[in-house]
Formats: C-alpha cells, sequence, structure tokens
C-alpha cells in the first residue's frame, strides 16, 4: 500500500530502486504532507513532526522502515 502511496505522487520513478528522494528532490516538502495524510488515512500509522526528517524519507525503505517501526 505504501508503494502505491508513493506511486500516485510521481508514477515515473521507480521507488525501489532510487535511494535519494530528497537529495534529487523528486520529493518535495508538498509531497510530504500528502504522503504523511495518505500513510494516516490509508495505513493508520501518524508520524509525528520529530519524524519529518530527510533521511526517512529519502528512500522507500526508509519511508517502509519508519511505517512499520511506528506502527508496530
Amino acid at each position: 500500500m505504501l508503494l502505491e502511496i508513493l506511486q500516485e505522487l510521481h508514477p515515473d520513478i521507480d521507488y525501489t530502486t532510487h535511494t535519494t528522494l530528497i537529495d534529487d528532490r523528486v520529493i518535495d516538502s508538498y509531497d510530504i504532507i500528502f504522503l504523511v495524510g495518505e500513510i494516516a488515512d490509508k495505513l493508520d500509522v501518524e508520524i509525528p513532526a520529530d519524524e519529518l526528517t530527510p533521511e526517512n524519507f529519502n528512500s522507500y525503505a526508509a519511508l517502509n522502515a519508519l511505517v512499520e517501526r511506528l506502527g508496530a
């Protein structure tokens, strides 16, 4: 489901291999706001402000790990 949410943003990006989403400016601050809302709505995981770091959003793997950690 997380991958589907990401693909809504930029369907042309291969999120499974791209590891510099923030660094390459693929995802910007507006995208992060969208992601936080969609993750809360669709995955029932709230992401607190202190977790909104570039490291947590730079790749699908990092974001997935964050969602799994917070959802546990």
